[in-house]
């Protein structure tokens, strides 16, 4: 039985007198990783950002694990990544995340642990003394990546998280965000790139802060009659991505 975990009705978001988002509307299950797919200033990031709390909305709603964001409460469940990285300069990576395992409130010895943990998975165990001022952009976000995974959210939201990564360690982390969604959580990424979007299980498409369309890679294709993700992107309604 599929166990919806959130749900987004006629939502709209608009700064001054741009609507950004325009009435959205469209759910997302447990442990699938779902894509934002769409071009720069499609509305992605305001969308996801209303999704993890931290966007005001003007109308309709936004429900996760059955609560009406934002809610402070679950703060604790969400992972979350932006596409600017906050980390902070002049500590080192080990301190960053021992501030951040603080705010998530994990015990010093799952501390430890999780820290250990999460710098293997983005590959960066051997520069975990150096200041964050010294690492490459790349490396800072792989940084912010290992810092929301910190305390094993039940969901993870990623804002472009590979920009600026090599192509081998994409694929590592790719393959672990599919391994994190069969354990059962819930990933959601927002991309411009067809690649990643073919990984993901389900795609929301949207251009100009419209839901073009929601679907698998296959079922998207279907409905257009197209070989390929930029076809059918294309095909309804898009612009180059």
């Amino acid at each position: 039985m599929t166990t919806q975990v959130c749900r987004v009705s006629h939502l709209s978001i608009s700064f001054g007198r741009q609507e950004v988002l325009k009435g959205i509307d469209l759910t997302i299950n447990k442990g699938e990783i779902f894509g934002f797919l769409g071009p720069s200033g499609a509305g992605k990031t305001t969308l996801v950002k209303a999704i993890a709390g931290l966007q005001p909305i003007n109308n309709g709603e936004v429900e996760v694990l059955a609560r009406k964001m934002p809610t402070l409460s679950l703060s604790e469940k969400i992972g979350y990544m932006a596409q600017l990285d906050a980390l902070y300069q002049d500590l080192t990576a080990q301190e960053n995340l021992q501030f951040f395992s603080s705010l998530y409130k994990l015990n010093k010895n799952d501390r430890k642990k999780r820290i250990g943990e999460v710098m293997e998975l983005v590959n960066l165990s051997e520069h975990i003394h150096k200041p964050v001022q010294q690492f490459s952009g790349g490396m800072k976000r792989r940084l912010s990546l290992a810092i929301s995974l910190l305390h094993n959210p039940e969901i993870l939201i990623l804002d472009e998280p590979t920009v600026g990564i090599d192509p081998l360690l994409r694929k590592s982390i790719w393959q672990e965000l599919k391994a994190l969604s069969q354990a059962g959580t819930t990933v959601l990424v927002t991309t411009h790139v067809m690649d990643e979007a073919q990984r993901c299980d389900r795609l929301a498409m949207i251009r100009e802060g419209n839901l073009l369309a929601v679907g698998s890679t296959e079922e998207l294709q279907r409905v257009t009659g197209t070989t390929s993700m930029e076809d059918a992107f294309l095909s309804l309604g898009g612009a180059t991505v």
